[in-house]
């Protein structure tokens, strides 16, 4: 059975002592099973297949909870060489009357397309460099690496909406539109087709008024630039996608040719924040990678000597603050929420002080089993949440070298260091107890209610493995946890949904997919109740699902 355990930290609100370095805070793990088969080829189930309830699924769930992730890894004889390069494969778990179904279909990408019927690989992935057409002559081929890397549709990362319509999406110019209902492939998109980037996250942020924002880089020959994104709320036409989307802002790179890699940003009610972090692209590297027969990844790199910089942008003027706010090299993929109060701005994130944890996720690394799988979890540096307090009204009059922050609720500190710098230091949104659980990565709250609000809850997998293998529920009312876990199984990202007229921030459901490599288990769509995080119910499917990414819930309702 799984269990439940309730962790309580002696703090009776946010303050607590200054957070030590994470790198060294661990002692090495041993005996870590093989979890090969949750990163495996699996086969589409485009038609539902009923699933097996046990416990009970409450009634008032009424939608699809929707995810996406890599699912298949080789073509013919050649084989993807990182997790992110799997062609992506959507699951949709349709949930009405306290009854689950399930279908998945594999995203009608060019490059899947293309690969399927080459029977290889022919269209470089981040990890992975195609290869060579065994058809042309090797004047051909030769030619061919003088070639620009194509960018991928394999938009295998997250399932997001515009305007009312969802897209699957990874970090390139190109994204799906894709049926819900059906899982689909209704029409590819192109970002550049619109406005000059070059690609944008997976991670958008949306208004209450379903205004949406993201962000993409531009490159260009004077140099790398970060582009904040607007798209309007609505569409005019049926078919409409990207219609009417701005940059409204551009910041250029710090360092022109080497502009940082990020994977999402923070959002408060006026502010847009992007994390300029020391985790690198070489942009030479990349654009020469097909020559070097290099992939992508090969362009990136960790440079622990570079600050990280958090630049503010107002949503309204779109104009960026001319005070950089400083602090130690980390790096970070996922926020968790960011809000403004009493003229500061709190940004919540999970974060790490090391930016090499990209390499760790090779397809070979993923497969390995006993001392060398050992090795490669205990070189990673595990992820952490962490609050940042930023002054928002820093003027002439602002005194230099002291704190601050003077907010009873937090010891995070932010000081004055030069007419337009501020050096942050972070205060852990956490307790000792969560290092047991290897950190906490794939954070979510309840966004439609409290995304750039004051809130106290949010939930995430720990990671004991190099993919989650617990589920987290963080009270920052006294920084207790609450964990469900059972042995030889791998949730997935948590997903919140709120109950019909919850007055409580946690009044509703934790949705996870849970997956097994062990064929005498099944994997499941589990249930918990948000506030106890005691298990509902669970949907059991009979067949495999790789482990994935993201996903999000389309209330039917």
């Amino acid at each position: 059975m799984a269990s439940i355990k309730i962790q309580q930290n002696n703090a009776t609100g946010l303050k607590k002592s200054r957070s030590r370095k994470n790198i060294n805070y661990f002692t090495d793990v041993h005996g870590l099973p093989s979890i090969e088969k949750l990163v495996t080829s699996v086969e589409e189930t485009p038609q539902p297949i009923i699933t097996k309830i046990t416990g009970k699924i409450p009634e008032w769930i009424n939608g699809k909870f929707l995810r996406n992730g890599p699912g298949k890894f080789e073509f013919g004889n050649n084989k993807f060489n990182h997790w992110f390069d799997g062609m992506a494969l959507l699951h949709q778990f349709k949930i009405s009357n306290g009854q689950v179904t399930y279908k998945s279909r594999f995203l009608r990408s060019d490059c899947y397309q293309t690969n399927k019927e080459l029977n290889r690989i022919a269209v470089s992935e981040f990890g992975t460099v195609m290869m060579p057409d065994p058809c042309k002559n090797f004047f051909q081929r030769f030619l061919s690496r003088f070639e620009l890397p194509k960018p991928t549709d394999n938009a295998n990362v997250n399932f997001m909406t515009y305007k009312g319509d969802y897209y699957v999406s990874t970090e390139t110019n190109l994204m799906h539109r894709v049926d819900p209902e059906t899982l689909e492939t209704t029409k590819k998109v192109d970002w550049s087709k619109f406005i000059a980037v070059n690609g944008a996250t997976a991670h958008p942020h949306t208004d209450p008024d379903g205004t949406s924002y993201n962000m993409g880089n531009s490159y260009s020959v004077k140099g790398a630039t970060y582009n904040i994104i607007r798209v309007p709320p609505t569409k005019e036409t049926a078919d409409e996608t990207l219609e009417g989307v701005t940059v409204m802002c551009t910041i250029p790179s710090l360092d022109k040719a080497n502009p940082s890699y990020y994977h999402s940003f923070g959002m408060t009610e006026n502010y847009i924040v992007f994390i300029e972090q020391p985790i690198k692209m070489d942009l030479l590297k990349i654009v020469t990678g097909k020559l070097r027969t290099k992939s992508i990844g090969d362009g990136f790199f960790w440079d622990p000597k570079l600050k990280t910089v958090f630049h503010l942008i107002h949503k309204d003027t779109g104009k960026v603050s001319a005070i950089k706010y400083m602090a130690e090299p980390l790096s970070t993929f996922h926020q968790i929420n960011a809000y403004e109060e009493d003229g500061f701005l709190i940004l919540d994130m999970c974060a790490s002080d090391d930016g090499q944890a990209i390499s760790n996720y090779n397809i070979q690394n993923l497969r390995k089993s006993g001392e060398a799988l050992d090795e490669v979890y205990n070189t990673l540096c595990r992820s952490f949440p962490r609050r940042f307090v930023l002054p928002l009204n820093v003027s002439n009059d602002t005194p230099y070298n002291q704190n601050l922050n003077n907010q009873v609720y937090t010891t995070a500190t932010a000081v004055r260091t030069d007419k337009n710098k501020v050096f942050c230091t972070h205060e852990d949104l956490h307790g000792d107890d969560l290092h047991h659980y290897g950190g906490l990565e794939f954070p979510q709250i309840n966004y439609n209610k409290y995304n750039t609000k004051p809130y106290r809850f949010f939930y995430g997998c720990g990671f004991r493995h190099l993919v989650g293998d617990t589920l987290i529920k963080m009270d920052l009312n006294g920084k207790q946890m609450k964990v469900w876990e059972q042995p030889g199984l791998y949730p997935s990202e948590p997903i919140f949904v709120p109950s019909p007229n919850a007055t409580d921030e946690d009044d509703g459901v934790v949705l996870s997919v849970v997956i097994t490599p062990n064929k005498d288990k099944s994997t499941f769509l589990l249930v918990l109740d948000a506030k106890t995080f005691e298990e509902l119910g669970r949907a059991a499917v009979p067949v495999n699902i790789p482990y994935g990414f993201h996903g999000t819930f389309s209330n039917d309702a």
